[in-house]
């Protein structure tokens, strides 16, 4: 009877895993949707063995950021997943363009306002909507819902939005499923520091709920990367900009509540003073251990890493730069097809046929 239970016990978990997840599909190689650090732009670049890369038509953009890009003209930090049907496939951008600031009339170099929700059928062709969160409640599904701020036109920061596919989350009309959309926000007038939040779009993903707060521990946080373990646990990389600054890993029973501090002693510690943000975990094909790839900025030039980590995305360990990206920086890696990643290097080299 104890062995039965426990076997029952590893079966909940592993369907766990393959419910509450993003869909995982291919075996051949793997596709890094990132931001180029030449500009803000999305690029692509493609991998056999997730470390050595090649660019996607030449690290230029992959899409025209200003008609993705409704806000500013510009993306930033690219977060790319298949659909819940594994039928194609969303991205999240910031929309957010540092270059600008001064025809945009912004306080400061770093402030945005908005996302944008983008999806495809082929990795090549996108369509999106943008989200300016300064128009307040109005450009959400939910606009009768508790505000979490009494004046959304003050509002600086919406960054490094990420997606996770939650089975369980129930519509107002009763549907089930969506994707929960998780980000930082600040609001100088109405909060002292970035704080992490989460809306859900749908499975169109061109409906966005209002944000509510995740977690606050504190002190600023930017950069969350969720992602379910084994364990059944949640398991969040996330940049802790107080305490002690660096990536961290914390741990929640729960998607949407639930995270406490991460643990102080097993963080990403061998760039010494050096500072890293931008982390993204992923797993080789066939290995249950974990890579994080990070964006190491305080060096010029900068240095995009990727290092090892154990089964429960803990013990970092042996980072190396990656290779053969022209300009890599903050974004998101998705395994491919053999037909997927042959058809990428076709569009790339301009002999597939659009």
């Amino acid at each position: 009877m104890k062995r039965l239970y426990i076997s029952l016990v590893a079966l909940t978990i592993a369907v766990l895993g393959i419910l509450a997840q993003n869909p995982q599909k291919g075996n051949y190689g793997y596709l890094y949707c990132h931001m180029s650090d030449k500009g803000q732009w999305t690029a692509f670049a493609v991998s056999r063995d997730g470390y050595r890369y090649e660019d996607i038509k030449g690290g230029n953009p992959v899409m025209d950021p200003k008609e993705h890009a409704r806000i500013e003209g510009g993306q930033r930090d690219a977060y790319i997943c298949r659909s819940w049907n594994g039928k194609g496939y969303v991205m999240v951008t910031t929309d957010m363009n540092n270059a600008m600031t001064k025809a945009l009339k912004k306080q400061n170099d770093w402030d945005n306002y908005g996302i944008d929700l983008l999806t495809s059928k082929d990795l090549i062709h996108w369509e999106s909507v943008s989200f300016d969160y300064r128009q307040g409640v109005t450009i959400f599904s939910n606009p009768e819902a508790e505000s979490v701020y009494k004046d959304w036109s003050t509002i600086n920061r919406v960054w490094a939005p990420q997606i996770f596919w939650d089975p369980d989350y129930v519509w107002e009309n009763g549907d089930k499923g969506g994707y929960m959309i998780y980000y930082s926000m600040w609001n100088r007038a109405e909060e002292k520091y970035d704080r992490m939040y989460y809306s859900y779009a749908d499975k169109s993903f061109t409906k966005l709920t209002q944000p509510k707060l995740l977690f606050d521990w504190g002190y600023a946080t930017i950069d969350a990367d969720i992602n379910l373990l084994s364990d059944g646990k949640y398991h969040m990389l996330i940049k802790k900009e107080g305490g002690k600054p660096g990536i961290y890993t914390a741990t929640s029973d729960h998607l949407t509540y639930g995270w406490g501090e991460p643990i102080e002693d097993d963080y990403v510690s061998f760039e010494g003073k050096k500072k890293c943000e931008g982390s993204s975990a992923f797993q080789l094909i066939g290995d249950k251990t974990w890579r994080v790839a990070y964006i190491q900025y305080s060096d010029r030039p900068k240095h995009y890493r990727i290092c090892k980590a154990d089964e429960n995305l803990r013990n970092f360990h042996d980072p190396v730069d990656i290779e053969g990206v022209t300009a890599p920086q903050h974004g998101s890696f998705m395994r491919l097809t053999k037909k997927e990643y042959k058809r990428l290097l076709k569009w790339s080299n301009g002999s597939l046929a659009e």
